[in-house]
């Protein structure tokens, strides 16, 4: 599959770090007398930081934005750094498809800092020919741009791509930039996922070279 492409979207998919954004946007939200609940978190979660301060506070001042940005994802990498969730399954994931040919990059909405402390961390994060963040691009998912640009990084056709992602707006994304869509339940269910995903699973383990070749080969209509 040397002209084949895997994008893993991050949070959710290669770090288990639902719980530790939650943590950090209830700090950061407190800090300015305000706060977050756990279902605002999660209708928003797979969007950037920036994106969601503007729609939950449109109080904010534009001005500020920047600031609350840094200041909540500084709150997320101190989390993260007490113990580093690693997602089960994902170091070998990574290892069987390097192995196989497939070309690997990360494509997330989180801030370049966040992407490279979890890239450096990962086990097998050395196998990550390209990233793409929240930075690089100029509109969140579901637009399509940052797998887009996460195949052109790793100059492989979107249609000999997969994403594997964990959120709706990821998977939506995955299907608005022609690739096959594999969605990874947990931070949503399997209901919420299976009407845009071409292949769900409840674990990265439940994935490998061969099976993720025939999602490709089938969405690509071969």
């Amino acid at each position: 599959m040397s002209d084949c492409a895997v994008v893993f979207d991050m949070d959710g998919v290669l770090v288990d770090s639902y719980e530790a954004h939650f943590a950090s946007w209830r700090r950061t939200a407190r800090a300015h007398r305000l706060e977050m609940a756990r279902q605002q978190f999660a209708a928003t979660f797979g969007r950037t930081t920036r994106e969601i301060i503007r729609h939950l506070w449109p109080n904010v001042p534009p001005a500020g934005i920047p600031a609350w940005d840094d200041e909540k994802e500084a709150a997320y990498r101190e989390i993260i750094a007490l113990n580093f969730p690693e997602m089960d399954g994902a170091h070998e994931l990574l290892e069987s498809l390097h192995a196989a040919g497939f070309a690997l990059a990360v494509g997330s909405s989180g801030p370049p800092e966040n992407v490279a402390a979890v890239v450096r961390s990962l086990r097998a994060g050395r196998l990550l020919a390209a990233t793409v963040s929240g930075m690089d691009v100029t509109h969140g998912k579901p637009h399509p741009e940052v797998f887009l640009k996460a195949a052109e990084k790793l100059n492989v056709a979107p249609a000999n791509c997969a994403v594997v992602e964990d959120a709706p707006a990821g998977v939506l994304a995955a299907r608005n930039a022609g690739m096959a869509a594999i969605a990874l339940t947990g931070t949503a269910g399997y209901d919420q996922l299976a009407e845009q995903a071409h292949l769900v699973v409840g674990s990265l383990r439940e994935l490998d070279p061969d099976k993720i070749g025939r999602v490709i080969r089938r969405n690509h209509g071969l």
